[in-house]
């Protein structure tokens, strides 16, 4: 545990060391120093100018389909800020709201799962490989499950169920569950750069839309021990937002992976699957069940998994 505790220590440590860096620039001193109406005019321009860049060159590489895919895998893991917004008014929730929107949530994955990447996936696997669809993206599924057991075991966090009320003021293991929901959203961020290097747009909104209603509890179970323990409330949001923006990454690499190499797309998106799969039952499922009042939570996953069943059809 020692050495769980020093990671975390490291990790809150480098954060802290950097930001104080930034702080200690002499081109942040120039820009605090700006009337503040110049200051975020200065700040807008350079994110424009920055998303120009970025994304004309993704769009002259690769095309209309990657750059489509990359926004929408921000605009999912942007999500996980949006859930955190709540912790500037409250310092906690009652768990039968935070176990309901935790069970939705995994309905929700549950269906995009389904219906955004095994089913297609199969349906890729049988052009390819004629009758073998399903025993491609079940290989696929079990690289994908493994590869986040290898990660569970190799990075150091806790998980959803050990972030009690009585550990809110315990300043490591909050930041070891941060590095989980980190090292959990990467994955999601594939799954969704994965869908839409399928070519089929509605598969890819699906799962953005599913990932992003997924990130919203998480959002907030990163925030509020984060008030909890005494930071302010906009940096507690900050830093749950921070936690998201690692899906656009996955979602750049599994796009441009399965865009670049076509014949990979079925394992791609069984691998996408299982990972999912494995956060759903490894993290959040046990966790709306942790304390004994798990109706909530059901009934929740149950109207989540209907909800995205009936947007999937709805896309058609």
């Amino acid at each position: 545990m020692t050495f769980l505790t020093d990671t975390a220590s490291r990790c809150q440590h480098s954060l802290q060391t950097q930001f104080n860096r930034l702080q200690a620039s002499a081109h942040y001193q120039q820009l605090m120093a700006l009337p503040p109406s110049k200051r975020w005019a200065t700040v807008a321009g350079l994110f424009l100018l920055s998303q120009i860049v970025v994304f004309g060159g993704l769009y002259l590489i690769f095309g209309k389909i990657v750059v489509i895919g990359f926004f929408a895998s921000i605009l999912a893991g942007l999500a996980t800020g949006l859930g955190a917004l709540p912790a500037l008014f409250f310092k906690k929730i009652s768990n039968n709201l935070f176990n309901s929107l935790l069970g939705a949530a995994a309905g929700v994955m549950l269906a995009a799962t389904a219906f955004s990447l095994l089913v297609p996936g199969m349906n890729y696997g049988n052009l390819i490989w004629p009758g073998n669809g399903i025993y491609v993206v079940s290989a696929g599924m079990l690289i994908g499950a493994l590869f986040l057991h290898y990660a569970d075991r190799q990075l150091p966090h806790v998980h959803f169920d050990s972030v009690s009320d009585n550990q809110l003021r315990s300043f490591n293991k909050i930041w070891l569950f941060i590095i989980a929901i980190t090292i959990h959203n990467f994955p999601e961020g594939m799954s969704v750069g994965v869908s839409f290097g399928s070519g089929e747009m509605k598969n890819g909104v699906v799962l953005a839309v599913a990932i992003a209603l997924q990130n919203i509890p998480e959002g907030l179970a990163v925030a509020l021990p984060l008030v909890g323990l005494g930071y302010n409330r906009w940096r507690a949001v900050g830093i749950a937002t921070l936690t998201g923006l690692v899906e656009p990454v996955g979602g750049l690499l599994g796009i441009t992976m399965v865009t670049v190499f076509q014949p990979i797309l079925p394992i791609a998106m069984g691998f996408a699957a299982g990972a999912m799969l494995f956060v759903i039952s490894e993290e959040i499922i046990p966790e709306t069940h942790s304390n004994g009042r798990s109706r909530y939570a059901t009934f929740a996953l149950m109207v989540g998994f209907i909800i995205m069943m009936i947007l999937d059809n709805a896309l058609g």
